[in-house]
């Protein structure tokens, strides 16, 4: 599913994290969105809950500390249900952290769980629940 007719929106579902886009990462949730946090999916408590469309600005700044991300996203199931759908999609998440001469590399397993509205035309993100799965950090070379 395509959240939107929009070049620029749909440009920003692909590659906003990787490329700093926290403005276009926005516009693509709804004004009340609610976005979860598990940092480990099996707990049933999230880490963290944000409430609006503005709460993501630092979460989504966060990716800054970072030389470099690169989020691989796939396998991803969408149910339709007039103008709104569910999903679930699997990342893969590189973050790359350069200090001076040494360099780590913090891989991440991530399920996103998403409830969908469309709005004047375009899919937006109402709910997100982004789970955890696992996470590893270790030493990187160039």
């Amino acid at each position: 599913m395509r959240p939107s007719r929009h070049p620029r929106v749909d440009r920003c579902v692909r590659d906003c994290a990787d490329r700093r886009d926290a403005e276009g990462q926005i516009a693509l949730f709804t004004d009340d969105t609610e976005f979860r946090v598990f940092m480990d999916s099996r707990s049933a408590e999230p880490t963290y809950v944000l409430h609006g469309r503005e709460a993501l600005a630092p979460v989504f700044a966060d990716l800054n500390q970072y030389q470099a991300t690169t989020h691989f996203n796939g396998q991803s199931t969408v149910r339709l249900n007039g103008d709104r759908a569910t999903a679930e999609s699997y990342c893969i998440a590189h973050h790359l952290t350069v200090n001076g001469d040494q360099r780590t590399l913090m891989l991440a397993s991530i399920r996103y769980l998403d409830q969908l509205v469309k709005q004047g035309g375009v899919w937006l993100f109402a709910e997100r629940s982004l789970m955890v799965d696992w996470s590893d950090t270790r030493a990187s070379s160039p």
